[in-house]
């Protein structure tokens, strides 16, 4: 393992790097997705209002406002762009070089997004977690936060952060084949976002759809994590859910691997 950080920690410092080249376009994309929670919470305060109901599908109306806020936040540690990195190195024909190198491709590509990762824990962590406690605090009047479920939902945000990554490398490997991802990326993540639980929570879906999103490895990119923080799930619950993240892990290392050795064979070079 300490061999490993010393062969892919340039990479990591690398990420770092760049994420802070780019910080201004950072914070334009962040703003408006915090911009995005902030009309999702007036468009649920407005159905809690109007319904008179303190809960609805199980959620009570700070609960819904937390699952915003930490949905979003999920989203964004737990975000990958290794389908677009890998699909511009194809294309591009830059894959060439880090092919001839000493290295994994994907680890380097995971300790660079690492770097990136660092920037984002940094700037938006701990300032957004801070203010939705805050408002737990102001609208309850008591300090709700629970230090378990806390760590809890980090270990469950690594996962998912891990799932994310492998999962976007082995889509990425369909541009040796689509050529350009641009559109395709699009789609997929919209489609992601979905069916994660970025949208709507899966439980307010029919119990059939939900029960079969639950199982399969989108949910445990936003859903679980949230599902985690907000307490929601119970002891048993809490390690199925572990071990759907770890079971969808294992399977999208091993699937990445099988497909990178598959498409190797058949590469062909756009530019370089």
């Amino acid at each position: 393992m300490r061999k490993i950080f010393r062969i892919y920690k340039p990479f990591t410092h690398a990420g770092v790097l760049l994420a802070a080249q780019y910080r201004a376009n950072f914070y334009f994309f962040i703003l408006g997705d915090i911009l995005r929670c902030f009309i999702n919470y007036f468009l649920w305060h407005a159905v809690f209002t109007s319904g008179g109901n303190k809960t609805f599908m199980g959620f009570s109306e700070v609960d819904m406002v937390v699952y915003i806020f930490i949905s979003f936040l999920t989203s964004v540690l737990a975000y990958s762009d290794g389908s677009y990195a890998v699909g511009e190195e194809i294309r591009d024909g830059n894959i060439a070089m880090r092919m001839i190198k000493p290295i994994r491709f994907d680890l380097a590509f995971l300790f660079q997004e690492l770097g990136e990762r660092l920037i984002t824990v940094t700037l938006i962590f701990v300032p957004l977690l801070v203010g939705v406690e805050i408002y737990k605090f102001v609208v309850t009047g008591a300090f709700a936060f629970n230090i378990v479920n806390f760590i809890i939902y980090i270990f469950s945000l690594i996962l998912a952060y891990l799932i994310c990554f492998y999962f976007n490398v082995c889509y990425g490997y369909s541009a040796f084949v689509l050529k350009n991802l641009w559109g395709a990326n699009f789609l997929k993540d919209c489609i992601v976002g979905f069916l994660s639980g970025g949208v709507i929570p899966l439980a307010f879906l029919p119990p059939v759809i939900s029960t079969i999103l639950n199982i399969l490895p989108f949910a445990a990119l936003t859903y679980t994590p949230v599902m985690l923080y907000l307490g929601m799930y119970d002891v048993p619950t809490i390690i199925i859910s572990f071990g759907l993240q770890i079971f969808w892990l294992i399977f999208f290392i091993i699937l990445q691997q099988i497909i990178w050795n598959a498409c190797v064979k058949r590469m062909s070079v756009q530019g370089g």
